[in-house]
This record gives structure tokens, sequence and C-alpha cells, in this order.
């Protein structure tokens, strides 16, 4: 597909939080002192579970929601006063909103026609729209007779004609089935290497946060958790809710205790950092870091319970010392319901964590700093 002309496109802008809250009149607090930098040009996610505040610091960025307390700046400019159509932002929603009984092309060029641009260059934006998107076959149908994904890029492209600042995007996939939410997520990709806008994508989903974000931001309970890399926030977690939320499966725990170099729980007895200071505490593992190499360090002994088979891979489910894990093996491994496979982790892949979820996480086998 032709890309459109870029020269006019590419306005960037970064976006800055200082200690942002929102405080709804009842005493609830949406969002809690939040600081974020985001660069120009970058793709930012923002992640967690539903009710973790990241919609709303999205609005509070669009100008759809008054700041509380804090300060947000847009480049240099300060901007909690500034009204959103002011702001220069373009927000797609989950729900498209687009008007029914227009066409595509009409849904396209109306925010253009409002603003009283020419018609050439309306015509030339809406065009340029529609061919990156691979919509231009449907610009004269209405949106009642698009599919899902269709209206997601129609969606899109009344962002994208509008050549703002930044994209702001709230659970723009969540409507669509699995396997158009990898289609739609692979083009978003595509369109920011493209364009290299400013974007600030919400979701719930940690997949989309991993696949599509240069930096992610977890949130959990109107705070945030961890910003950093997708790799970073998998492989050097902040707290143990970063850990258990990022991660498909989610990252195995066993509850024990540090004393004298060693995490013991039960029959379990697995070397430790010194740096993981005593106490009752959590051991925290991936599940495609257990291994049946004996020659890395052993954990213990799991009897298993389940075995999903998916060709490429194999999840065996099982209780090691009471503790329920799972772990991740190739498609071939040998394993049978109810009998023992021994366990062992490799002496890089062990986080040591409160019991506490918000807490920093106390140590970890990897030793390069994020």
């Amino acid at each position: 597909m032709p890309s459109p002309d870029l020269e006019t496109i590419q306005t960037m802008a970064s976006i800055r939080l200082e200690q942002v809250s929102k405080r709804y009149p009842n005493g609830v607090r949406a969002v809690d002192d939040a600081s974020l930098e985001i660069r120009d040009g970058e793709f930012l996610v923002l992640v967690g579970p539903s009710g973790c505040g990241k919609s709303t610091t999205l609005r509070m960025i669009a100008g759809l929601e008054e700041v509380t307390t804090g300060t947000i700046y847009i480049g240099d400019r300060l901007v909690n006063h500034v009204a959103a159509g002011q702001r220069d932002m373009a927000m797609v929603f989950q729900n498209y909103a687009l008007y029914p009984h227009m066409t595509v092309r009409q849904n396209l060029s109306f925010g253009l026609r409002v603003r009283r641009l020419p018609r050439a260059e309306i015509r030339r934006r809406v065009n340029d729209a529609a061919n990156l998107l691979g919509i231009s076959p449907l610009l004269d149908r209405r949106p009642a007779e698009l599919s899902g994904g269709q209206r997601q890029r129609v969606a899109l492209g009344r962002a994208l004609v509008r050549q703002p600042a930044a994209f702001l995007l709230d659970e723009p996939l969540s409507n669509l089935d699995a396997r158009l939410r990898a289609e739609m997520r692979t083009e978003l990709a595509r369109l920011h290497q493209d364009l290299h806008t400013t974007t600030v994508y919400v979701t719930h989903d940690q997949v989309e946060a991993m696949t599509l974000g240069e930096r992610i931001v977890v949130m959990h309970e109107s705070r945030i958790q961890q910003v950093s890399t997708p790799l970073n926030i998998y492989h050097y977690p902040a707290n143990r809710f970063v850990a258990e939320f990022i991660g498909s499966p989610p990252m195995n725990f066993v509850e024990g205790n540090v004393q004298d170099g060693k995490f013991i729980s039960g029959n379990i007895s697995y070397a430790v950092s010194p740096a993981a200071s005593r106490g009752r505490r959590l051991l925290g593992f991936r599940p495609e870091s257990l291994s049946l190499d004996a020659s890395q360090p052993p954990l213990g002994e799991m009897i298993v319970d389940v075995i999903e088979r998916m060709g490429h891979e194999t999840l065996v489910y099982g209780n090691l010392d009471g503790h329920s894990i799972v772990a991740r093996f190739g498609g071939d491994v040998t394993a049978s319901v109810g009998r023992p496979l021994m366990l062992h982790l490799p002496a890089s892949d062990w986080h040591v964590f409160s019991l506490d979820a918000d807490q920093p996480r106390i140590a970890g086998g990897r030793t390069a700093a994020e």
C-alpha cells in the first residue's frame, strides 16, 4: 500500500505528567500521583486490570477528565485548563463511535469539514488514509455494511486524517475476535513504523502490551507500578503484582522462608543470593524457566495433574510440595498424569518477593540492572 504524505503527518509531541491525581466527588481516587514522560514518536502502552486507572489517565491526557492535582504538559505547554479540542489529540475508542447514517468517506472527512479545510485537502487526506489502511474499496459503504475489523480501520482512519500530535487509543481492539485482534495488532505496529506519531494505548491485555509497546506502564489500584521496555518488565518485574500480571501463563510462586542464602519450603531447598533478606518470602519463577535438565540446580519433584499439548509446546500443571504450579516445555516432552517430574531451575531465573504484592522485588538471579 502507498504511504501518505508523511511530511504532513509527522507532527509529534512529548507528553509529561507530573504527580497527577484524579479524585471524584465521592472520594474515589482513580489515579494517584502518576508521573510519566512519553517521548516524541513513542508507542507507549498503559496496561493493568479493570479499574486500575489506565483509561482515566488517558482521558486526562485527552482533556476529557479534569486533573484534581498535578500537571500535564504537551511539549512545553501546560494543558491542565486547555479544552480537549485544543490539545491536538486524536482519540480512538473500543466502540468505534462511527456515524451510522454516513458513508465511510463521510465519516473520515467529517472532522475536516467541520474545520473548513479546502475540499482538495480533505480529499487528499481521506484517500491517503484509506490507502494506508486498505479501506479504499469501502469508502461508499455505511458502517452497518462493515465487519468489526473494517469499522475499527475506519475509526483509525478518522483519527489519522486529522494529522494530530498524538494518537490516544482506549482498548480499541477489545470488541474484535482473537484472529482480528492479532491482525489489527500487526496493522497498528505497521502504522506506527510508518508514521512515528506519539501513541498512547490503553489495554487490559498483556499480550497486546508486550507486542505493541516500545515501553509499558503497568498500573494497579490507581498507581503506576513500573515503566520500562517489555523485556525489562518481563525479566525484572518491580514487584509481585507486575511479575504475576505480565506473562501467560503467569509466574509461579512458592511461599517459604529465606535463611542463610537458601529458600526453604517443605522439601524444597534452593540456593538464592545473600541479597535475599531473611524472612517469610515468595520464590517466583516463570513456567518456561523450569527444566528437566539435571545439569541445572534442582528445585523439587512435581506430581503431574494436567497436561495440555498444543503441538509446539506442552503445559504441564501439577503439585510441587503442596504448591500448584505450571511448567512450559517443548511439544515432545514425556510426562504422564499422576507421575512425578523432577524439576530444575537455572540459577539465573529465580526471583524473591515480599508477600505484599506492591513491595519491591527483593532479589533475583539475573545480575543485569534494569
